[in-house]
């Protein structure tokens, strides 16, 4: 705090020690410092500002190799925010709380705004989403596997981890340190083909990601806008379970081209997946197609394959809803190490049927790109 204190903001002479209050602090084995800061909200456009210089003096710190500071600003309870133009019963301008600057609002990565009007991945000439109604299906391998599979297919590929509370695929990927940060913009990693970025990239893969729809929302709109990811053909979107805040933060705030829907067969799961589909369709987001993962599971001892969950479920649930089917992807004991070994199972098991599964989605999902309005 002592040398938080020594970077002020020049206009006003605020620190992030000053008008910040302390909610955690930790270090790493890798002698990474996360600290998070809770300022005030009027005060965040200011204060995100100085949390780069800040970052640079902590990692002066005895055994600090890195630092990261993430600053929260919560309104206040019972205050709603004020309506443009106003309307009848609104609150009278005296009486309205200040709006944020343009461009500020929840930042809880830390950082300085970009400017207004500021486009949104000017480079990236296609996003598609992987999303599933359930957790615990399988999307976030999907997801990478379908990214490095379409890098794979010849096109430059990003994969962007917006699964907030849940970031895995840095460890999919095998990645090790935080990203370079490059005139205030973050570069992506480089790993199989592939640019990504996670937020477990970020911050210690101890640290509980205790944040309400806001600052989730926030946190997506931060790598999406302030990451520096270049020209991609196609931008991979891991979103978390559900329909809720990170979905529609990201409809609003990019183009959607289309969403891969990431089911098992049993009922149970193709009863959120519907839901899925039918959020997309509400907001205009073409269904690319079903995925049904852990179709059956194949015994590496005699071959015989076992229906655990059923079989065939998102099949009939595809023709049902009148969306494409794009394949089945066994229950493999190599798909579950390839994600805990960092080696996607389209590099280290191309010719195993999981990786051949996984090749024919990309395949068909490549040729289903190449054929999108951009």
């Amino acid at each position: 705090m002592d040398l938080l204190s020594t970077v002020k903001a020049p206009q006003t002479g605020l620190s992030l020690a000053s008008a910040g209050r302390l909610e955690s602090c930790t270090v790493d084995d890798g002698g990474r410092l996360t600290l998070t800061l809770t300022v005030p909200r009027e005060q965040a456009s200011a204060l995100s500002a100085l949390c780069d210089d800040a970052a640079k003096k902590l990692q002066t710190l005895p055994n600090v190799t890195s630092a990261t500071i993430i600053l929260t600003a919560h309104r206040p309870a019972g205050v709603p925010d004020p309506q443009p133009g106003g309307h009848a019963g609104s609150l009278p301008p005296s009486a309205a709380p200040a709006r944020p600057a343009a461009g500020a609002g929840h930042r809880p990565l830390g950082g300085a705004a970009p400017a207004p009007g500021t486009p949104v991945l000017p480079g990236v000439k296609t996003i598609i989403a992987v999303a599933s109604g359930k957790g615990g299906v399988g999307k976030s391998t999907t997801a990478v596997n379908l990214a490095v599979g379409l890098g794979m297919e010849g096109l430059k590929t990003g994969l962007l981890d917006a699964d907030i509370h849940g970031p895995s695929l840095h460890r999919m990927l095998g990645t090790t340190g935080k990203p370079d940060v490059v005139e205030g913009r973050l570069q992506p990693v480089q790993a199989w083909g592939i640019r990504a970025v996670s937020l477990g990239m970020l911050v210690d893969e101890k640290a509980a990601m205790i944040w309400r729809g806001p600052m989730v929302m926030g946190a997506i709109n931060q790598l999406l806008t302030e990451v520096d990811w270049g020209d991609l053909d196609v931008m991979v979107v891991d979103l978390p379970p559900g329909t809720g805040d990170a979905h529609l933060s990201l409809t609003q705030k990019v183009p959607l081209s289309g969403a891969v829907i990431v089911s098992t067969p049993q009922d149970i799961a193709l009863i959120d997946a519907r839901r899925g589909v039918t959020m997309f369709e509400k907001v205009k987001v073409p269904v690319l197609g079903l995925v049904e993962n852990m179709s059956y599971f194949c015994c590496p001892n005699c071959g015989h394959n076992t229906e655990l969950f059923g079989h065939g479920g998102a099949r009939r649930e595809a023709e049902a809803m009148g969306v494409p089917f794009l394949g089945e992807v066994p229950l493999l004991a190599d798909i579950r190490s390839s994600g805990d070994s960092g080696v996607p199972l389209v590099i280290g098991a191309p010719n195993s049927e999981g990786g051949k599964a996984w090749r024919a989605i990309a395949h068909t999902v490549a040729a289903a790109i190449r054929v999108l309005p951009h």
